[in-house]
């Protein structure tokens, strides 16, 4: 396994993609806490450009649980069929939304093991929630966050979850607020998967990556 990036650099890391991005959000467009659950939701296994396009609809009409309830599950798959595994995901919204109307007065909880009871909604998903929603710092170990904490050596873990716990060690704490969502984008558009782009990236000499491209020296 990559050795673990030092304290100085991780500082130095984390102050850089700060002064790119000093107020980064999330790529998923939402109305409320409400809608931000229901599109972390519908975004598992589907990006978020094509979770908006069905969410954008959506939303101008279904802003609380109990109009999701009322709109009903068929009228629902019909809004989010171009989303991959829309049927099991539509039957998820549903019920959440039930359970919120029911339990929780039609609040979305500010709380991670309710949100994890709620279903289609596991770890992942209530660090998002709790994080962009009501300002926790979590953060939610996505396919990016795993492979930018490995591939760099900031955050090497062998799981999601031992990424995650790493992460909250690490993170000085003026940067763990805004640290989930600088590494999403630095992973999704500079640390990419197949080819990352190295030429551009602001922390490319902390990184640890082995076989990372960097400018030939000037002769």
């Amino acid at each position: 396994m990559l050795r673990a990036m030092k304290p100085a650099a991780v500082q130095e890391f984390f102050r850089r993609l700060s002064a790119a991005n000093p107020e980064p959000k999330s790529e998923l467009e939402y109305v409320n806490p409400y809608t931000l659950l229901v599109a972390v939701v519908l975004s598992a296994q589907a990006t978020d450009v094509g979770v908006n396009k069905a969410t954008g609809p959506l939303f101008q009409i279904v802003t609380t649980p109990q109009q999701m309830v009322e709109l009903g599950e068929e009228r629902l798959r019909g809004y989010i069929k171009t989303i991959g595994l829309f049927n099991t995901k539509a039957k998820n919204v549903i019920r959440l939304s039930e359970i919120l109307v029911a339990q929780y007065g039609g609040a979305v909880p500010r709380d991670r093991e309710a949100l994890e009871t709620l279903p289609g909604v596991g770890r992942k998903t209530a660090n998002v929630v709790l994080n962009v929603a009501f300002g926790e710092e979590t953060i939610a170990v996505d396919t990016h966050i795993f492979r930018v904490g490995n591939r760099t050596g900031l955050a090497p873990g062998k799981t999601p979850d031992a990424v995650e716990a790493k992460l909250l060690k690490v993170v000085p704490k003026a940067y763990r607020r805004h640290a989930h969502h600088w590494l999403i984008l630095h992973g999704r558009y500079v640390c990419k998967a197949r080819k990352p782009d190295c030429l551009v990236c602001p922390v490319s000499d902390l990184c640890g990556f082995k076989d990372k491209v960097l400018p030939a020296a000037v002769v």
